[in-house]
């Protein structure tokens, strides 16, 4: 392990590139979460109604699933177009993806207008989107923690959370108040369309400001390093860094399903568990995620001062400690429900802010997105994107009670990966050893 060297010396502007890092993927999670807000409005647009209302919203969030499952080979193979091309065109092509499933989704005409070619088109739209989604992340994470001054890897490597969090707060105001500015009527009518159509138009917007960026694969691979040719094989890396492939893996798994729970179902479960009111639990959720938004930095600060493993022992230490106490508690009380979320996420947030600083110092440059990519993708789909499934079927078999087990299953899958992965807060990453 080399000691870390000025290896992002190249970068003449880290802070441009952090900006354009951040709104590119503050516009990417705004547009792939509209779906699921806008879903209850477009559904019956889509597909033909029947005697229970719930079928449309059940057959949308049916193709909502197929950008989860889109993920994997995005990640796969975007992260090779990233080894090979460099990061910044990748960025490219995945908030083009992104822009043009949005475009897609906001011009695609209704079931009673073209049949079943309509509910074709919003498949292919939502696959774009899976697709973008799925090599953004790991794509960004790469750039934003490459373009990092020494020292502040882990900084920057949270503002891919707060990009995240900042997506999901504007999607959730803007649709919020613009339900409210037009009407439920309007909305279901011809308005789910205009917030879809803001996401292409600001995904464009996206799109130019990272033309102006710096790439970020020539500051750590020089022309006269002779880094090894990519290989055309998209299971290269995984082939070749087996090791560091399963640790990915297993560290996304507990900070995927901790993501998706703390962070989103919870708002849910809040109302099924507790008996706590709709709009109760959604004053919860806005607050615990602007205050789990803001500790993302101060979060990365900490494993820049005292290392990655630190913090992500704290996170799945506390998390198993916790989680099945928190959850055990049946109040509907503003400040209890406050308290459990916040305790919930402010431990999340020890890991969100470093996965992506820890996934890119343990792979090589020529690898590094292709290497990451595919275990952190097919990762956050098995067990991130199937928290509310996981949650609901064991609500209504009567088992509810064994959930908050599975989530202190999975945080000692990330536990472990913690304990196996190397302390790399100081490692040079701009060669072949990582």
């Amino acid at each position: 392990m080399k000691i870390e060297t000025s290896d992002t010396a190249a970068i003449s502007n880290p802070r441009r590139q952090l900006i354009a890092g951040t709104i590119g993927h503050s516009v990417e999670f705004f547009d792939f979460l509209a779906y699921s807000y806008l879903a209850v409005y477009f559904a019956s647009s889509f597909f033909p109604s029947s005697e229970s209302g719930l079928v449309p919203l059940l057959s949308a969030f049916g193709v909502f699933a197929v950008g989860f499952l889109a993920r994997p080979l995005a990640g796969l193979f975007i992260g090779l177009f990233a080894d090979r091309y460099g990061r910044r065109r990748a960025l490219s092509l995945t908030i083009s993806l992104m822009a043009g499933g949005s475009l897609l989704v906001a011009v695609c005409p209704t079931y009673s207008q073209i049949g079943v070619a309509a509910p074709i088109i919003l498949t292919v739209a939502r696959i774009l989107q899976g697709l973008s989604a799925g090599g953004e992340y790991t794509t960004a994470g790469a750039f934003i923690v490459e373009s990092a001054p020494a020292g502040r890897r882990g900084f920057y490597s949270s503002f891919m959370f707060v990009a995240s969090g900042i997506g999901k707060l504007t999607c959730l105001a803007f649709i919020t108040v613009f339900v409210a500015l037009i009407g439920e009527d309007a909305m279901r009518d011809y308005g789910w369309r205009i917030p879809f159509a803001v996401g292409a138009l600001a995904a464009i917007v996206a799109w130019y400001i990272r033309r102006g960026t710096q790439e970020t694969l020539g500051s750590t691979v020089s022309d006269e390093g002779g880094a090894p040719p990519v290989s055309r094989n998209p299971l290269n890396a995984l082939q070749r860094y087996p090791r560091q492939s399963l640790i990915v893996f297993a560290i996304a798994t507990g900070m995927g399903v901790g993501q998706y729970f703390w962070a989103t179902y919870l708002t849910t479960y809040f109302q099924i568990q507790n008996g706590a009111s709709a709009t109760t639990a959604m004053t919860v959720g806005i607050i615990t995620l602007i205050l789990y938004t803001l500790a993302q930095p101060v979060a990365g600060l900490i494993s820049d001062r005292y290392g990655r493993k630190p913090c992500m022992y704290a996170f799945g230490v506390g998390t198993v400690i916790v989680t099945p106490f928190l959850l055990s508690i049946t109040s509907s009380n503003f400040s209890v429900l406050l308290c459990i979320q916040l305790i919930g996420l402010l431990l999340l947030s020890l890991c969100t802010s470093i996965t992506s600083a820890v996934m890119v110092e343990n792979f090589p440059p020529h690898v590094r997105v292709s290497g990451l990519g595919f275990p952190y993708s097919l990762s956050v789909a098995i067990f991130g994107g199937t928290v509310p499934l996981v949650a609901t079927s064991l609500a209504n078999a009567g088992h509810s009670q064994y959930f908050p087990w599975y989530i202190v299953a999975t945080a000692i899958i990330t536990l472990l990966g913690a304990i196996a992965v190397p302390e790399t807060f100081r490692s040079d990453i701009s060669g072949e050893e990582s």
